[in-house]
């Protein structure tokens, strides 16, 4: 996850660090996270999947960031929502794909907006927790492509992606692999997946990098492959990706002006 540090610069904890998160509800704790949802348009995380655990053996249940108290994740992750709304929430089966119905049908239940439905990451929120905001006369490309392709998709093609199926997929740069996904690094207020922490291992021992999913050019997920838009030698330049050491605005930005990407968190300011 990107944390905000001294002077509103972001630190690093690896996406890794959330499995087996207890998360609290109201009225007492409901289980611990097993694995994150996310959409691959604009690769954010939409359910966290909980594992009840002894509370309801053998029962899995999907929650909303949107029910997330605070912007911030700890030790815990504390909900709003009690013991007893999540027991009786429509039953889903975590290990097969979620349908845009099931979706609706969970939004309904928890008196939760669509995300789908609006400019922003998360439909009228910009990210969980914010006040709604009056929708621009315009919405953003990625949003819009989006729109189109929940309206062309057939049902049961919800878009949404394992974090935990994803990790180890090939990494392609455009002259070749270069080496396999081992983490993600999540925008815990937004709820982003802002890099994909890439092991080199094979090529380049000892070495870690990231990459932005602004940068991917294509997912064959029948192929378990990432194709990024940059050659090898881009990427082997490239800052080196140290998760002992605090992720900073610094860091970011020698990253962003090595690639000669525009930076995510000016874009974002305007």
């Amino acid at each position: 996850m990107l944390r905000t540090g001294k002077g509103g610069t972001p630190c690093s904890v690896r996406l890794a660090g959330t499995g087996g998160l207890s998360i609290a509800a109201l009225d007492g704790d409901i289980g611990s996270i097993r694995d994150l949802y996310f959409d691959d348009i604009t690769w954010t995380i939409r359910y966290l999947v909980v594992d009840t655990g002894s509370w309801l053996p053998g029962r899995q249940v999907l929650l909303s960031p949107l029910s997330v108290r605070g912007e911030r994740l700890a030790a815990k992750v504390p909900v709003n929502l009690s013991r007893e709304q999540v027991e009786n929430s429509p039953p889903m089966d975590a290990d097969k794909p979620v349908d845009r119905q099931q979706e609706e049908a969970l939004a309904r239940y928890y008196n939760q907006p669509y995300y789908w439905e609006g400019p922003y990451r998360w439909g009228l929120l910009a990210y969980p927790g914010m006040p709604p905001v009056p929708i621009p006369s315009s919405v953003t490309p990625v949003l819009e492509e989006m729109a189109a392709r929940d309206r062309e998709s057939p049902k049961g093609d919800p878009y949404l992606r394992s974090a935990r199926d994803v990790t180890g997929y090939y990494i392609a740069a455009l002259d070749g692999d270069i080496g396999h996904v081992e983490d993600f690094l999540l925008d815990d207020r937004e709820w982003a997946i802002r890099y994909l922490v890439v092991d080199t291992r094979n090529w380049w021992p000892g070495k870690k990098v990231v990459l932005s999913p602004e940068w991917i050019n294509t997912v064959s997920w029948p192929d378990s492959k990432v194709h990024v838009g940059l050659r090898q030698d881009e990427i082997k330049a490239a800052p080196e990706y140290d998760p002992s050491r605090a992720f900073e605005r610094e860091y970011e930005t020698r990253l962003f002006e090595h690639h000669g990407r525009p930076k995510y968190w000016e874009r974002e300011a305007r």
